[in-house]
């Protein structure tokens, strides 16, 4: 990355002051350290984790999410229109500049601001460094879990080098580090993090400041060694079809050990990033200006419908037709013709995402890691290398948390909009679901494997559609079926990676040209080897 390019004309310490300039939504309720006449790290802190590529914002589902990944694992509807894979090179520079960079109000910009959070605590005296450290380890697992999505987005990328003009005025363009080191990196790193907070132990004044700056887990030290150990969790499992003996040693020594490495195992342990208080927004119109927002096929009639799936009443409305309201939930063709697609979706044939959980959800959380994906992970840890009967038990954990977080979305949806939830999940609806064949915890290994994957794809949905679409390419599964776009040369089929960014090329072109040979959209994450 280019920082000299993308930073042209501003100083370090011109950069410190756009990021820290103005009030902005954060200023009531956290602490403000605009108030001194200097950057602080528990503001930079609190930036990073203000991430709409986290929150459910309308410019990431409409231009990112909805457009690639979640096309890429059909989890939501499109039209068999002209160029519905092919990457929108404009928006996947947006994300990437999100990743690298602040965006106008300081929003984002995960590797800048935690350059500055390093160059600031460099800066510290040894004792001041003793109350930051929780800023900073808090800082490094963020950075760690949305540079591990970069990667698994594109591959290589710029890493050890990038955003170093922030901290040692280094103006040379970083290179491309290689994914898999990278990953190893990560997974290091994660390991650390989660060490410093099992044992942490505050200043009360750096814990209240703390609580207020962090928005995510309001100062919960447990819960982000939970987060660092879940996201370790994740990322391990990414790799062990490549590197399964590492991924297997570490794994089960997690597992074997959880006094000493808690996971995100409940439903008030999950990570998720609230609303800020002031936010009025819905996520209708990101859907709704693609046709994203009826029901797929596949995922409706295929997987829901024969598991008698409770979802469905929180997933999804009906709708209505021209002729009334529909009778059942009907998804829309995945092989039928543009046209005739068009026409049906005109008449109001299919069911659309349901008004509370999703539509006019004011409330929906950014979604970081829940119980759900953990059980997922567990499940298929123990049915690899332990026992089948203990994966058992966790994969119904995960489908049991899953469904219960698909209700929690429409309740908390429900409630702001002031209109009846719909009715509240029963155990007994659960247990009919975990019964059923295609759901039912049983036959070979692999066939049990493909049932943690299938309902782990369900649970990630389009809004976590980058790790579902990361764990569709890991597992090729489920057998997903996709037709053909023979019109548009190079973009028949959904690609198997992103396509690097067009400033790449302009801005760090001596750098990319040692990438350049791989950047096709059919060349494979180093984890993606079936």
């Amino acid at each position: 990355m280019n920082f000299k390019k993308i930073f042209a004309g501003f100083s370090v310490w011109a950069i410190a002051a756009i990021l820290i300039s103005c009030q902005d939504r954060l200023e009531e309720e956290y602490l403000n350290p605009e108030k001194t006449p200097t950057a602080s790290i528990d503001r930079f802190f609190t930036k990073m984790l203000d991430n709409r590529r986290v929150r459910a914002d309308y410019w990431n589902i409409r231009t990112f999410l909805v457009m690639h990944p979640a096309v890429y694992t059909n989890v939501i509807s499109y039209t068999n229109s002209p160029r519905r894979y092919q990457q929108q090179l404009s928006y996947l520079n947006d994300f990437w500049k999100d990743y690298y960079t602040p965006n106008g109000d300081g929003v984002a910009g995960i590797v800048a601001h935690m350059r500055e959070i390093e160059k600031q605590y460099n800066g510290l005296t040894a004792e001041a460094k003793v109350n930051a450290d929780v800023f900073l380890q808090a800082a490094r697992i963020v950075y760690f879990d949305q540079t591990s999505q970069v990667v698994d987005l594109w591959g290589d990328a710029p890493f050890s080098e990038a955003g170093m003009l922030n901290v040692s005025g280094n103006t040379t363009p970083a290179k491309f580090d290689d994914a898999e080191e990278i990953y190893t990196a990560l997974i290091d790193g994660l390991e650390e993090c989660a060490t410093y907070f099992r044992t942490a132990s505050l200043d009360p004044l750096v814990a209240s400041s703390f609580s207020k700056q962090d928005i995510l887990l309001k100062g919960n030290l447990d819960k982000w060694e939970r987060y660092s150990n879940s996201i370790r969790l994740r990322l391990l499992m990414r790799i062990s079809f490549q590197n399964e003996t590492k991924a297997q040693t570490e794994i089960m020594a997690m597992l074997n050990d959880p006094a000493t490495y808690p996971l995100v195992e409940a439903a008030n342990q999950n990570v998720l990033l609230d609303p800020l208080t002031d936010y009025t927004d819905f996520m209708r119109n990101a859907v709704t200006e693609l046709t994203s927002h009826l029901a797929p096929e596949f995922l409706l009639d295929d997987v829901l419908k024969p598991a008698v799936d409770p979802r469905i009443r929180v997933l999804y409305d009906k709708g209505v037709s021209v002729d009334g309201p529909n009778a059942d939930y009907f998804a829309m063709p995945a092989d039928a013709t543009a046209t005739e697609q068009e026409e049906n979706i005109a008449d109001g044939r299919y069911a659309i995402l349901d008004s509370s959980t999703f539509m006019f959800n004011t409330k929906f959380p950014g979604i970081v890691i829940t119980s759900a994906e953990v059980h997922f992970l567990k499940a298929e840890a123990f049915e690899r290398w332990g026992s089948s009967a203990t994966a058992q038990t966790s994969y119904e954990k995960g489908v049991t948390d899953a469904i219960n977080f698909a209700f929690y979305l429409n309740q908390v949806g429900s409630s702001f909009r002031g209109v009846d939830a719909e009715d509240a999940v029963l155990p007994a609806e659960i247990a009919a679901t975990l019964a059923t064949p295609g759901v039912i915890y049983t036959g070979t290994s692999n066939e049990k494997l493909q049932k943690i994957w299938l309902q782990k794809w369900i649970h990630f949905g389009f809004m976590q559609s980058i790790q579902g679409w990361s764990e569709y390419r890991r597992t090729n599964y489920p057998a997903l079926t996709f037709v053909p776009d023979n019109g548009t040369v190079g973009s028949e089929l959904p690609p198997t990676r992103l396509l690097y960014p067009d400033s790449e090329k302009v801005y760090n072109a001596t750098n990319y040209a040692e990438v350049q040979g791989s950047d096709k959209p059919t060349t494979k994450i180093f984890w993606d080897i079936n």
